[in-house]
């Protein structure tokens, strides 16, 4: 792989910063390793002063708002995946998501919410990022959060 298509290039040349690592609220860890396989715990959308963003999606929070959280858990995965590897050009690829999203009753656009961490994977890994994913409505999650995104990844030996 060429040193300037590698995804910690890419998310360099995308400008970003990534969050520092989100402080488990539970009794878990941010990430557990199994063989090539590293298995992220679900994340929340956390605001630059850790506060959380808060709210049911389609019954006081847009599809837009919703989806640039899922962004927003998108990097704090990958400041767990940085952790955990030392830096994201040890993925190999991203093996799949799954992106619970807090959702009003007859909420139907729970993809659209999750595509926030999606694409950014995809920016970040390139075709590497492209994933299996499950998008799904939940009548509440922990703190009100919007949305919780947890992921699985492969790691390159």
């Amino acid at each position: 792989m060429d040193h300037a298509d590698t995804p910690e290039a890419r998310l360099a040349a995308l400008g970003v910063v990534l969050p520092p690592l989100p402080t488990p609220v539970g009794r878990y860890v941010p990430y557990r390793r199994a063989g090539d396989l590293l298995f992220l715990s679900g994340q929340g959308p956390r605001r630059a002063d850790g506060a959380w963003h808060e709210g049911t999606v389609g019954a006081g929070v847009s599809v837009d708002e919703a989806r640039a959280h899922a962004r927003l858990v998108g990097l704090q995965l990958l400041a767990v995946m940085r952790s955990a590897l030392g830096s994201l050009d040890r993925v190999a690829f991203v093996v799949k998501l799954l992106g619970m999203v807090n959702a009003a009753p007859g909420f139907r656009d729970h993809p659209a919410v999750i595509n926030g961490c999606s694409e950014l994977f995809e920016a970040v890994f390139g075709e590497d990022g492209r994933h299996a994913r499950s998008a799904v409505g939940m009548g509440s999650l922990p703190n009100d959060i919007t949305v919780e995104i947890e992921a699985i990844v492969a790691v390159r030996a």
